[in-house]
């Protein structure tokens, strides 16, 4: 039996907000190559691509989210009429997938990329309930770590079905940021949301702790921290050493990683990390915290590291003396999508 399943996203590259939004694009693509199952994608229209027949934009006008998400949740519904199960993710899923599994015989799927203690050091109250009623709720949980397993069983009590992401590659054209950022010695590269998750000011802190001053760090991104993360930087009188270069266009982003010597990932809790991934596919070297990605990698690849500014300075300087070879094996978004589709196929045969 081909199983129907009817999926629910928020942002579809190029258009994305995170990597949430990478993961499901990179399945969905590989789903549309397959036989083997039927699938179709709900979005929020100003985030749908077009020309894709199987992915539906519903327009959710003004307003906060969950007055967004309760506009998507119709549509969402009146598409599971046809479906053998729906897929939701994290914790905005919870009310299209619980009315589409009150209204419709289907199966609720639902994967947490993260969880809301993983992105906000106080967790709003509405994300933290609606991830309990997921855990309570959903006919199946998939986790894209066992770290993050770990957490759903610890808060909410869920037992959750590791499925880890794949290893996206960036590409890069051979243009040298670092010459035209004007860095003469090394290059040290962050790029992601400025929020407390992501401990950036742990990784400012180890610029002022590093004991050699050849080392640059250039932050991409931004957020509601990145006003402050700037202040902080000239507090410590780190203007020379942190460059802050904002939004960088997934075009540019391989050109970024390439031209650093590390990059560094020091959150506080990265479920998955779709960037370090990222980084190493053109060969640069990672220091991190604790992440899901290390479960599926050699222990060289990733220089692990504490949240904190000593430990990230003393990760940053054994990794910039390390000239071994980065090796590892690739784990595409083929193989995760057949583990995806065995997971449906075992779910529709039951």
């Amino acid at each position: 039996m081909v199983p129907k399943v009817l999926l629910l996203g928020w942002g579809f590259p190029p258009n994305i907000s995170g990597g949430l939004d990478t993961a499901l694009g990179e399945l969905f693509n590989q789903f549309d190559t397959r036989d083997d199952i039927d699938n179709e994608l709900v979005l929020p229209a100003e985030f749908a691509p077009e020309g894709r027949d199987n992915i539906i934009g519903v327009p959710t006008g003004e307003g906060d989210i969950r007055e967004r998400i309760n506009r998507l949740a119709g549509e969402f519904v009146e598409h599971a009429a046809d479906a053998d199960i729906v897929h939701t993710n994290d914790w905005f899923g919870y009310g299209p997938g619980s009315r589409a599994q009150a209204t419709h015989d289907v199966q609720w799927v639902t994967t947490f990329h993260s969880l809301s203690s993983d992105r906000n050091r106080n967790p709003p109250d509405r994300e933290l309930e609606s991830e309990q009623r997921i855990a309570d709720r959903s006919n199946h949980l998939i986790a894209v770590s066992e770290l993050t397993a770990r957490e759903i069983k610890r808060h909410y009590g869920g037992d959750a079905h590791v499925i880890y992401n794949g290893f996206s590659a960036a590409e890069h054209t051979g243009r040298d940021l670092k010459a035209e950022l004007e860095i003469d010695g090394k290059m040290l590269f962050f790029v992601g949301r400025h929020t407390h998750q992501k401990g950036i000011d742990h990784l400012i802190y180890a610029m002022d702790d590093l004991r050699r001053d050849d080392v640059t760090l250039v932050i991409g991104g931004s957020g509601h921290l990145t006003d402050r993360l700037k202040r902080f930087v000239s507090l410590l009188d780190l203007d020379e050493r942190v460059r802050f270069v904002g939004y960088v266009p997934e075009a540019e982003l391989g050109d970024y990683y390439a031209s650093a010597d590390l990059f560094v990932s020091p959150s506080l809790s990265e479920p998955f990390g779709i960037t370090i991934v990222e980084s190493l596919s053109v060969g640069t070297r990672v220091v991190a915290c604790e992440s899901g990605a290390a479960e599926v990698l050699p222990e060289d690849c990733i220089v692990e590291v504490e949240p904190s500014g000593r430990s990230i300075a003393r990760g940053i300087e054994r990794a910039l003396e390390m000239d071994t070879p980065i090796e590892y094996e690739e784990r595409t978004w083929e193989t995760v999508a057949d583990e995806h589709v065995e997971f449906y196929q075992d779910i529709v045969s039951e």
